[in-house]
């Protein structure tokens, strides 16, 4: 190994003004060939999980990080000797440490502490001299060592039993998983360092993500974020909240009285935008309550009719296209406040955010140009918005620029709440549950499908005329949804 051919590969970042990342995956380990934008670890930003490329070919001689470190930008992640020279007889394992003078070296640069590599032995030429059939055996699994077989690559020391936990369950220090196994647990937002493995070998089992989940996060609601009717609220609500002694969370200290979880990724940068947002833009809510029995009745002929049959479809496309009515007849409420430069942004598009509860905590994807949209496309829009944050894959690009956001705490069958705005944006339409209520129709009496509207506005930019008459509008269209042929 030439000192000279060493290179540092650091946290970068990914386009939205980082500043630190929680590492969810490390998906190389010591020893693995690298090839230019190969992905080389996983990390959790304030809107999802990106895949960070490498920028170099070479051979991974040391990782510098471990899973569920939170590491800054332009920290040092791992070592790659860009020569292409056979791995350490001796690597440094996955999770070592940063040299105590704290130095990223940087591309190019010289490893001065580096000690000269030792003749290999007749052992370890051999087995580099081994056919390539070897190639065959089945890979390792991601940031670990070979567990068994031959091939070209020097031979590791296989990692040190983990410590047993209280609960008599062996944590996960160094992750072992299949590829369908890690998928599952990306799909459902758990990270694998952070489940109890049963299988062989400290190996994390489906049934260990699963189990995972339910300690977790509680018991699952429908996923849909304004589903048909109003669910009741999950039984085990209150899991949400809190982390079980028994899933021991990285960072977690815990006595019989109290429970400590560090604040991290998603959870941190939606509490430092919501405090930004609550202590800079004076919020105000209005509220209203509706019939909402034409809308559901319409959401009902939709699913039936064969047109929409590929189309997932529930009261929030309608609920959205109602609300872009609403702004056609009253643009002033489509802007934003520039401090800087002392101006009021009137903008002629409306990127419609739905805010999304996922089990990563709460991030709003928006819908670009959706004032452009057709009821249908709408549907279709927020049906893969949905998808996409429930895998925790939201790309930036949708997490930015948005202009006016729904959100629903119907799903858990609260009737109405007075939300913050999404910073940067003018108003936030809250809807309630949809509950069958008695309801005076013609001075008649009659059963009918009733929520809440709620919509808070920044008054810096909207007065309580404006805002009402916004809310009245759309409390209008979802009324007597034929007003939307008429006002559309």
């Amino acid at each position: 190994m030439n000192a000279s051919s060493i290179v540092t590969i650091a946290l970068t970042d990914p386009g939205e003004g980082l500043t630190e990342a929680e590492i969810l995956e490390i998906k190389v380990a010591v020893g693995d060939r690298l090839e230019i934008n190969a992905p080389v670890v996983e990390v959790e930003t304030a809107k999802s999980a990106v895949e960070l490329p490498s920028h170099v070919a070479g051979t991974v001689v040391e990782i510098l990080v471990a899973v569920g470190d939170e590491v800054p930008v332009g920290a040092p992640l791992m070592r790659v000797d860009t020569a292409g020279g056979p791995a350490p007889a001796d690597p440094a394992p996955a999770g070592g440490t940063v040299p105590a003078d704290g130095a990223a070296q940087v591309v190019g640069a010289a490893d001065e502490d580096s000690a000269p590599e030792a003749d290999p032995s007749a052992e370890e030429l051999a087995e580099q001299a081994a056919p390539a059939a070897a190639d065959a055996e089945p890979k390792n699994l991601v940031g670990y060592g070979e567990r068994g077989g031959t091939g070209p690559r020097r031979r590791r020391r296989r990692a040190a039993p983990a410590q047993e936990s209280a609960s008599g369950q062996v944590p996960i220090d160094r992750i072992l998983a299949k590829p369908p196994v890690r998928k599952l647990a990306r799909d459902l937002g758990i990270a694998l360092h952070d489940v109890l493995a049963t299988g062989p070998e400290g190996t994390v089992t489906r049934q260990d993500v699963l189990n995972a989940q339910q300690r977790a996060y509680g018991a699952e609601t429908d996923g849909d974020f304004f589903p048909e009717e109003s669910p009741q609220a999950p039984e085990h609500l209150h899991d949400v909240m809190k982390t079980t002694r028994d899933q021991p969370f990285s960072g977690v200290t815990s006595d019989e009285r109290t429970t400590r979880v560090p604040i991290r990724s998603v959870r941190k940068r939606t509490a430092e935008a919501m405090v930004a947002s609550a202590f800079t833009a004076p919020h105000v809510t209005v509220f209203n309550e509706i019939d909402m029995t034409g809308v559901m009745r319409i959401v009902s002929q939709l699913r039936s009719s064969r047109e929409w049959a590929d189309v997932k479809v529930s009261p929030l496309a309608v609920i959205a296209k109602a609300l872009l009515v609403a702004i056609r007849r009253n643009p002033e409420v489509n802007a934003s406040w520039d401090e800087d430069g002392q101006e009021i942004v009137y903008k002629h598009y409306v990127n419609l955010g739905i805010a999304a509860a996922t089990p990563r905590g709460l991030i709003v994807p928006n819908l670009k140009d959706a004032h452009l949209m057709t009821l249908r496309e709408l549907a279709e829009g927020i049906g893969e918005l949905a998808r996409t944050a429930r895998a925790g894959r939201t790309s930036l690009r949708d997490t930015r620029d948005g202009t006016i956001t729904i959100t629903n705490y119907g799903v858990f069958d609260i009737d109405s709440g007075t939300p913050i705005l999404n910073p940067g944006e003018s108003a936030i339409l809250g809807v309630g549950a949809i509950k069958e209520k008695p309801w005076v129709v013609d001075g008649r009496i009659e059963p009918r499908r009733v929520a809440t509207l709620s919509l808070s506005f920044d008054h810096r930019l909207i007065d309580g005329a404006l805002g009402a008459e916004l809310l009245r509008d759309v409390s209008a269209v979802l009324e007597d949804p034929s007003l939307g042929l008429v006002w559309g």
